[in-house]
């Protein structure tokens, strides 16, 4: 057998074993009683939420997301995953603030880059990097995943621009995990340092109904509990810039294959994203003022409750 093809199945072999030993735990998440079900995520124990008075500072519950979308980085333009987003919510004096959970608030589910690891990196003429795409094709290692990771916490949110055309809502500073048994588990297209910034903003009029519920999470007019929901527009950003992709490998060979044949970096302008069907529902008290002066400690208690 030739020196190149024990280098091909040796190849395989380790990336088998990498990617058996790789496989993420599975995560849980709190499962939360009816209506209370968009809000799984709120960070309700955080001390700035626990703090609200119910009149001087009002704590609530922010739950968004999208089904799918389109982003495009560079030279590559892949569909999106489902996006959940879930914060607290403080309004002071109709001024409002995120509070951001420990895992961040937001949450991608993972894709498929179209090509795989033949489409990121090849062909290639580099010895060792056409070797390993000898080595994928028609293997189910070529299948390369992209994960949408928070890389810090939003910020400049504006509730207001929730329920109209244009206006951003909040900046979202994210980075892509992409993983494959030949990556290495660090592989990002940006990071917390160097993140790409979406300024996100609906593209399209969204639609506004509010919500009432009892403590249990049924649906009630009378009850204590209420949401607005903002729902239906296309929301995205298309002046971001892409960062290069870093830590993927063969001490940084595999970093500057993949950002040659992707264009990264990538200038704004140059980039886009769109989430389809999104819907935003901000959620808490009815009335607050009836829950002073530990309004923050009762919306947790009814929380917890709801997940029990």
């Amino acid at each position: 057998m030739s020196t190149s093809r024990h280098f091909r199945r040796g190849l395989l072999v380790v990336a088998a074993a990498v990617a058996v030993a790789g496989l993420p735990a599975t995560a849980s998440a709190d499962t939360l009683a009816g209506e209370w079900a968009a809000f799984s995520g709120c960070p309700v124990d955080a001390p700035a939420m626990l703090a609200a008075d119910g009149s001087t500072v009002v704590a609530t519950c922010l739950g968004g997301g999208s089904p799918n979308g389109t982003i495009v980085m560079g030279g590559t333009t892949m569909a999106t995953g489902a996006v959940d987003m879930q914060y607290g919510l403080l309004n002071q004096g109709g001024v409002y603030s995120l509070v951001v959970p420990a895992d961040g608030g937001l949450s991608g589910a993972p894709i498929a880059v179209p090509g795989g690891l033949l489409g990121l990196m090849c062909p290639s003429d580099i010895p060792v990097i056409s070797q390993i795409c000898d080595a994928v094709v028609g293997s189910p290692l070529n299948t390369v995943t992209a994960t949408l990771e928070p890389a810090g916490p939003p910020t400049d949110f504006d509730l207001s621009a929730a329920a109209v055309v244009g206006r951003p809502l909040m900046k979202v500073p994210v980075k892509v995990h992409l993983q494959n048994p030949f990556l290495d588990p660090n592989c990002y297209i940006g990071s917390d340092a160097d993140p790409m910034i979406l300024t996100v903003a609906n593209q399209t009029r969204p639609t506004a109904r509010f919500v009432r519920f009892a403590a249990d999470g049924t649906p009630s007019p009378t009850g204590d509990m209420n949401y607005l929901v903002v729902s239906g527009a296309a929301v995205g950003d298309t002046t971001f810039a892409v960062p290069a992709a870093r830590n993927c490998g063969l001490l940084g060979l595999i970093d500057s294959v993949v950002n040659a044949r992707q264009g990264l970096p990538s200038p704004a302008g140059a980039n886009s994203l769109t989430l389809n069907d999104t819907a935003f529902k901000v959620g808490g008290f009815y009335n607050p003022r009836a829950f002073v002066p530990t309004q923050g400690q009762q919306l947790a208690a009814r929380w917890h409750a709801a997940a029990s």
